[in-house]
C-alpha cells in the first residue's frame, strides 16, 4: 500500500487508523519524509481525544513536530461557502461536522491531499478543490 504523492493532510480518522498493519509502513514513511501535516482543526480533535494531562502534553509534543497549515479567514470563508453550496443541494446536506469542513477548506488552500477514513470528505470534493483519498483499502 502507497499513499499519494505530495502533501498528506490527515484527519483525525487517519491517525486513528495509522498503527493498521495494511498502512503502517507507508504511514510512517510519509510521517519521516515530512509529508504529513496538520492543521489546528485536526490538533484540536486529537488532543480533544486524550484522557489525561500526561497524555494531553505527549500527544501535543508529537504533534508540534509537524508542519502546520494556517487556518485564515479566507479558508473560513471557503468552509462557509462550502456549507452553503452543500445547503442548496437538498436538506440537511450541509450537515457535515465543523472540522471536517474546515479541513477540506485548508487542503482546498494549500494543494494538500486530505487523508481519512471518513465518508465526509468525499461529498466536499463536490464543493471544494481538494483531493480526499482513503487511507485504508476498500
Amino acid at each position: 500500500m502507497s499513499l499519494p504523492s505530495g502533501l498528506l493532510l490527515a484527519d483525525k480518522s487517519a491517525w486513528e487508523r495509522a498503527g493498521d498493519p495494511k498502512v503502517r509502513s507507508a504511514w510512517t514513511e510519509a510521517l519521516v519524509g515530512d509529508r504529513i501535516v496538520t492543521c489546528m482543526p485536526v490538533r484540536y480533535e486529537l488532543l480533544f481525544s486524550t484522557r489525561s494531562a500526561e497524555e494531553y502534553v505527549a500527544l501535543e509534543t508529537r504533534l508540534s513536530q509537524l508542519r502546520d497549515l494556517p487556518l485564515s479567514a479566507p479558508i473560513q470563508r471557503a468552509a462557509a461557502a462550502a456549507m452553503r453550496e452543500l445547503a442548496g443541494l437538498g436538506p440537511l446536506h450541509h450537515r457535515i461536522p465543523l472540522p471536517d469542513l474546515l479541513v477540506a477548506a485548508v487542503a482546498q488552500e494549500h494543494g494538500a491531499v486530505v487523508v481519512h477514513e471518513d465518508q465526509h470528505f468525499e461529498r466536499l470534493t463536490s464543493v471544494l478543490a481538494f483531493e480526499a483519498e482513503r487511507l485504508l483499502p476498500v
